[in-house]
């Protein structure tokens, strides 16, 4: 296994780029950031470059919603964008959701659709989207990564919200370069049953996120128990990235600390 870092989570008291060299001192090299189109992203490539990291996936905080035809010009514009993005700057994974979000104030908002649309058809629109995206996916050497969010996070209706509807969406794309996130924090506030899904989608995961829940810290603060989830990884023989996509409750140090003592990478 391997543990990846979010530079959107860690070290906040200083800017995104500067972020890069306290996480490198922690021994994580592999990096995760949102919205690429808003940061440096060539800047922020050659500082991972530099501290001997590596920039390990982003996504597109502009891509318009897939669920919405209304959307079908722009969400195939930013992919072919965000693909050329990634293929240049040696990324080799980009997140992909069923709607646009749009953080305001803190606070993380779904955009309206262009119509009056039902979830069939918003669906279905998803579904011939993703396929006309992925022709673009297999030029270059990128995985594209899907994850359930769950609805509680947001304002607003978010289309993809459960683990069934997210791995019902990468078996109907039934693509090597499509796969699965497995995300403790989103699913647990969303649907529980983690160890369940685990099981019966393992096949399709590339990925396991973790943040505990209520409050998206690190592994012992809150409700979930972390140690089954370990527990089950070993049993499947799981042996990918642990994302650590949270806010550390005191020190990012001490979140470490108990992350590694929970998942254990040795």
């Amino acid at each position: 296994m391997h543990y990846t870092g979010y530079l959107d989570f860690w070290f906040n008291d200083r800017p995104l780029i500067e972020r890069v060299r306290p996480f490198t001192e922690l021994g994580i090299r592999h990096l995760n950031c949102f919205f690429w189109r808003q940061v440096s992203i060539a800047d922020l490539v050659s500082e991972c470059r530099r501290c001997d990291a590596r920039l390990y996936s982003t996504f597109d905080g502009d891509m318009g919603s897939l669920a919405d035809p209304g959307d079908n010009e722009k969400t195939y514009r930013s992919w072919a964008e965000s693909l050329e993005m990634a293929a240049r700057h040696g990324i080799p994974v980009l997140y992909i959701f069923s709607n646009q979000i749009e953080p305001q104030g803190g606070v993380e908002y779904v955009r309206r659709l262009s119509g009056n649309f039902s979830e069939g058809e918003q669906y279905a629109n998803l579904l011939a989207q993703t396929q006309r995206i992925l022709r673009l996916v297999e030029q270059t050497k990128v995985e594209i990564r899907v994850e359930c969010l769950n609805r509680f996070h947001f304002i607003g209706k978010i289309l993809v919200d459960n683990p069934r509807l997210a791995a019902d969406w990468v078996r109907r794309m039934d693509h090597p370069q499509f796969r699965l996130t497995f995300d403790t924090y989103h699913q647990q506030r969303g649907s529980g049953e983690l160890l369940w899904s685990l099981e019966t989608y393992y096949d399709l995961i590339s990925a396991v996120h973790i943040g505990d829940v209520p409050t998206r810290h690190e592994p012992g603060t809150g409700e979930i128990n972390f140690a089954t989830i370990r527990n089950k990884l070993r049993e499947l023989g799981y042996d990918g990235e642990i994302g650590l996509e949270f806010s550390p409750s005191t020190t990012e140090a001490k979140a470490y600390t108990r992350t590694q003592a929970i998942f254990p990478l040795a």
